[in-house]
């Protein structure tokens, strides 16, 4: 039997938090195993996975389908969630059919978070019939309305509903979605489905709503829920799936389903045919600095430089010129003029308001123009320090300076910047908390009941921190591992259980240091989504930068507070504080203390590891400090270079 043209448009990843157990990467290598040319993402009120999906799908071959599955409040978004009083929710598949879907589904999505938050993202049909241009519509899994109505026997609301959506989005737009997983009211609801499609002929297509790769998973995904609603898999009252078939079925195996059905599978095509969506990368959106003098920001930037070049320069610094004119040529040819003034301006702000702030680190160092503009304070022409390393034309990329504030003044430094810059375009960025090798064995022990010592017992033994071996890894060589393992079948599964899940996204945290300020309100380039209080880009900070938005690192550093309150106190004893910006670099006590490894407190020489390379390496000046700094790295650490 030939496979009928297929493609899945109903499709959950591990960014459906705690419920989708598929890696996207592993569901594209699905897709050409298969032969199918397209994949939808459509996770639960989220559009997390959707950068990662159009990138992946485009290097394997295959066209990317980024969508949502909504979660759409009954009455309002704007009131609370409560199915008591009627604002229950329902779930509708969207999917981005071209550059205009693409952002309204980045506006619902954002609306759902921001303002439409209350026990999910929602939004509601005032703001799809606002938003629904561009977006191919199905009608949802069992969760959604359509079928809602007919399981209450409520056949005429149904088809209103069905029209109104049809409307919205457009005959050609719209289908019903008509799953076969075996759930016993799924059938009824095909039943009404199909009358529904004889009746008005909105099209039917086939969809799987996958959460897991293979049938087998379906026990690790049950985990995965037991983790998401804190249950033992032992309670027999617990929330669970009621099937074991939502996972990534061959086009053999959905022909053979739908056997009875062929325009519903070529329907499938139908709707990825009409996705014409291109995301484009490396094409920067840099907000522009406007100078309080009227300047331009390129005159400007000469007029700084100029200014500070005879100050740190004295004389005829012919070294010190040609750099900063090299420098400068690189800047303006790469349209960087507007990121280094934003950054000088924020540090400027800091210093005048008494905020401390680190002298630099990282590669912006190598800079001359960081240098001058007081952005850095150490001499790269001292040290020999690269520029090339920061900035280089022949490979473009965006600069990255790591600003250093006082942990204190750190939140007021991003309140000046949404004040300067607008509050709808400074948003801080989202991370993803992982389920780490110690932390799923711990999670999955819970669920398996297997008490709570015995658990702690193995997830020490299990290796962490830089250059650690996956938990599969590290199973097939750590007979201490091995011998856990064949204590009996529940630590069996332990095992088998935690090592497919290993890594996945558990939760969404604030990234601890990243803001992103963009030249127009955020939405307008990437989703939001929330965090808490905190309202944060859907897109992680490496995504941001490929989509050429200006990141910007605000790192609040507990030890620049410890030194300013040190020298406060300093003052108020009547003594006289140090010039810390002027300490003599050659001190032989302090370079004993480096030797012995007594370097508790001091900011990136204090854990374990690094005091045990201090020692052995025994640094005697300023560059050692620099190497062991270099060395200690994941890199090194992991090709034995130490």
């Amino acid at each position: 039997m030939v496979s009928p043209d297929f493609v899945h448009l109903h499709v959950h990843s591990e960014y459906s938090l705690l419920d989708g157990a598929n890696r996207i990467g592993d569901l594209v290598k699905a897709c050409q195993a298969d032969g199918q040319g397209a994949l939808a993402l459509t996770d639960h009120g989220n559009m997390y996975g959707a950068i990662e999906l159009y990138k992946k799908c485009t290097e394997g071959g295959i066209k990317p389908l980024v969508g949502c599955e909504v979660y759409i409040a009954k009455q309002s978004m704007h009131q609370s969630h409560s199915k008591r009083k009627g604002n229950g929710y329902s779930h509708l598949t969207l999917l981005a059919r071209n550059e205009e879907g693409y952002k309204n589904l980045m506006k619902l999505s954002s609306e759902a978070f921001v303002n439409g938050y209350s026990f999910r993202p929602r939004i509601d049909m005032d703001l799809l019939a606002q938003h629904a241009a561009g977006i191919s519509c199905l009608s949802g899994c069992l969760a959604g309305e359509i079928n809602q109505l007919f399981l209450q026997d409520k056949e005429s609301e149904a088809q209103a509903l069905a029209g109104r959506l049809r409307d919205l989005f457009g005959p050609e737009h719209f289908w019903l979605e008509l799953q076969r997983n075996g759930i016993e009211i799924q059938t009824k609801a095909n039943e009404s489905l199909y009358r529904l499609h004889q009746a008005t002929g909105i099209p039917l297509v086939a969809t799987n709503d996958i959460h897991y790769l293979r049938a087998e998973d379906c026990h690790t995904q049950d985990i995965l829920l037991c983790i998401n609603t804190g249950a033992k898999r032992s309670d027999e009252k617990r929330f669970r799936f009621d099937t074991e078939s939502l996972y990534f079925k061959t086009r053999e195996e959905m022909a053979h389903m739908f056997r009875d059905l062929p325009d519903s599978l070529q329907a499938t095509m139908d709707v990825a045919e009409q996705v014409n969506l291109e995301i484009e990368f490396g094409k920067y959106h840099m907000p522009e600095f406007v100078s309080e003098t009227g300047e331009s920001a390129n005159d400007l930037l000469d007029r700084l430089l100029a200014e500070r070049l005879p100050k740190l320069y004295p004389g005829d610094n012919h070294q010190a010129r040609e750099r900063l004119h090299h420098e400068v040529q690189v800047i303006k040819e790469l349209g960087f003029v507007s990121y280094f003034l934003i950054v000088w301006d924020l540090i400027r702000w800091a210093r005048q308001n008494h905020i401390p702030v680190g002298p630099g680190r990282g590669s912006a160092a190598g800079s001359i123009v960081a240098y001058l503009l007081d952005i850095t304070r150490v001499d790269p022409l001292k040290y020999d320090l690269l520029f090339e390393r920061f900035l280089n034309s022949s490979r473009v990329s965006m600069p990255d300076i790591d600003i250093d504030f006082c942990k204190d003044g750190r939140e007021a430094v991003i309140e000046y910047t949404r004040q300067k810059y607008g509050r709808d375009s400074v948003t801080q960025i989202v991370t993803f908390g992982t389920m780490a090798s110690r932390t799923v064995v711990r999670d999955v022990g819970r669920v398996l009941d297997i008490p709570l010592r015995e658990i702690d017992k193995i997830a020490k033994k299990i290796p962490s921190g830089p250059g650690a071996p996956t938990l599969g890894k590290a199973l097939e060589s750590d007979a201490e591992l091995q011998a856990f393992r064949n204590l009996g079948p529940e630590y069996e599964e332990l095992f088998n259980f935690s090592v497919p899940l290993e890594g996945m996204a558990r939760h969404v945290s604030t990234h601890a240091a990243g803001v992103v300020i963009t030249p127009r309100p955020t939405h307008e380039f990437v989703p939001l989504g929330r965090n808490g209080e905190d309202i944060t880009t859907q897109y992680s900070a490496p995504q941001l930068e490929e989509l050429g938005l200006l990141k910007m690192d605000y790192l609040g550093l507990r030890t620049l507070t410890i030194i300013e309150k040190t020298l406060r106190n300093i003052e108020k004893m009547g003594g006289t504080p140090p010039d810390i910006e002027n300490l003599p670099e050659g001190d032989p006590a302090t370079y004993q203390m480096l030797m012995q490894g007594d370097t508790l407190g001091v900011f990136q020489l204090e854990s374990e590891g690094m005091r045990k390379l201090l020692a052995r390496l025994k640094p005697d000046c300023f560059e050692d400090i620099a190497a062991v700094l270099a060395l200690y790295r994941p890199g090194p650490l992991e090709s034995g270079m130490v």
